[in-house]
């Protein structure tokens, strides 16, 4: 997975591009990212799927803040992101953790 930032000298936005990167053992069919910029809506558009396997998004977020995050596979399964700038617990009462971006 992959996490690419480019921040806007035009507005105080950054264009966030987030990739699922395919996994040997999993070859999923949907994939959507997650979390506090959507509210965690689980039937948020789902990301383009690339002919690698890989899935991609791009989303237009604003600076000076931090968001959590995850990914969520084919609607049941839960991945945090291996380049997030951190992790934070979800709050679940166990010890589940969400992906952290900070712009």
């Amino acid at each position: 997975m992959s996490i690419k930032k480019q921040f806007l000298k035009s507005k105080p936005e950054c264009k966030v591009t987030f990739k699922f990167v395919k996994k040997a053992d999993l070859k999923p069919k949907t994939v959507k990212v997650i979390g506090d910029f959507n509210n965690w809506d689980e039937n948020a558009e789902p990301m383009k799927a690339l002919k690698s396997g890989d899935f991609t998004q791009t989303i237009n977020l604003s600076t000076n803040a931090q968001y959590q995050f995850r990914y969520l596979v084919d609607g049941s399964q839960w991945y945090n992101d291996e380049q997030a700038d951190g992790y934070k617990d979800a709050g679940l009462g166990n010890s589940e953790q969400n992906s952290v971006l900070h712009l």
